[in-house]
């Protein structure tokens, strides 16, 4: 048994094709069926055909991750998939081969037919250096250094990972997405500095950053309430803003988000935040949507995005409790 990476495009795209249907797709849709292919080089022949002119260093790579989704993946292996919409992965198990299906899109697809075992893994149920695999820059690779199969089992069966102090790595920085490890790296600084109540602060700050008056819950009871934020002068402009900070490193349920919206009617609030470190099961996820107007969720990952928009303007103590440079670095495209 193998375990594979098969990403869910580069900003989420395939994400509902992927878990609505139970699948992973590779991409590469002017390839024509290649259930016939048997050998490498009948599928270097096909792909150079169908992109003539593709350097050779870049073509060896992209063949590579063809052969690896159509060939080398077998039934049982597990995948996983990287989200992109919430800070989480997904683990599932490959049980069925390559098919060129016809149906599912407007346009065939490539497919391989999945069991989604866990959808809403935290990204933080995961060691640093399987984090690091699962940013490589290539969306179709095999994981295989530190024991990888064996503790992604272990995510599955007990909820975390096996920390790993003497760390190799599978992929070399040129084949890293160093944006996804960077950040990271800095989920990970934040899980470890702002836990419990000091998360709602980190929010807080967040929030005073973008121009909202605030008044912070204190630690304990808190009324369903950790933030009332309102704009300028002393709050009461609006919109009026109810936050709820969970930092449980479990997806929040919609349960909590239900809470929220009664929060919010107690309040006179229009709007309502939910934060959670841990994420947000895919049931949450869908009735936020049907309440855009009025709620927003943030997962870690929206958090640091708020955090890295807003950071010449929060205050000097937090900058030092949470020191970061900006870096400018090549894209390598082939």
């Amino acid at each position: 048994m193998s375990l594979w990476l098969v990403r869910v495009g580069k900003n989420g795209e395939k994400e509902d094709l992927f878990f609505n249907n139970d699948l992973v797709e590779l991409g590469w849709r002017a390839m024509p069926d290649m259930s016939k292919i048997k050998t490498k080089g009948e599928l270097k022949e096909l792909f150079m055909k169908v992109y003539p002119g593709t350097s050779k260093n870049s073509a060896a790579n992209q063949i590579g991750q063809i052969w690896t989704f159509i060939k080398r993946m077998k039934n049982g292996d597990l995948v996983v998939s990287p989200c992109k919409s919430r800070a989480s992965i997904a683990v599932g198990k490959i049980k069925g081969p390559y098919e060129y299906n016809k149906d599912l899109e407007e346009f065939p697809i490539h497919i391989r037919r999945v069991e989604w075992l866990n959808t809403d893994i935290p990204r933080n149920a995961f060691a640093q250096d399987l984090l690091y695999s699962m940013g490589a820059y290539m969306s179709v690779c095999q994981i295989k250094r530190n024991n990888a199969e064996e503790r992604v089992k272990k995510v599955l069966r007990d909820g975390q990972d096996t920390c790993i102090d003497d760390l190799t790595h599978e992929s070399s920085p040129e084949n890293v997405d160093i944006e996804t490890l960077a950040k990271d790296q800095i989920v990970d600084y934040v899980n470890r500095k702002y836990r419990g109540h000091e998360l709602s602060r980190l929010v807080e700050a967040v929030l005073q950053a973008q121009g909202y008056v605030t008044e912070n819950a204190k630690p304990g009871p808190d009324g369903g309430v950790d933030i009332l934020a309102g704009k300028e002068p002393m709050g009461f402009g609006e919109p009026r803003i109810c936050v709820q900070v969970k930092s449980s490193e479990s997806p929040a349920d919609v349960k909590v988000l239900r809470g929220l919206q009664g929060v919010m009617a107690n309040f006179g609030a229009e709007r309502g935040l939910l934060v959670s470190w841990g994420g947000f099961t895919r049931d949450t996820i869908k009735e936020a949507r049907l309440n855009f107007f009025n709620i927003r969720l943030w997962d870690s990952d929206d958090l640091i995005r708020a955090i890295l928009k807003n950071y010449d303007n929060l205050s000097d103590s937090l900058q030092a409790e949470l020191p970061l440079k900006r870096i400018w670095a090549l894209v390598i495209e082939d």
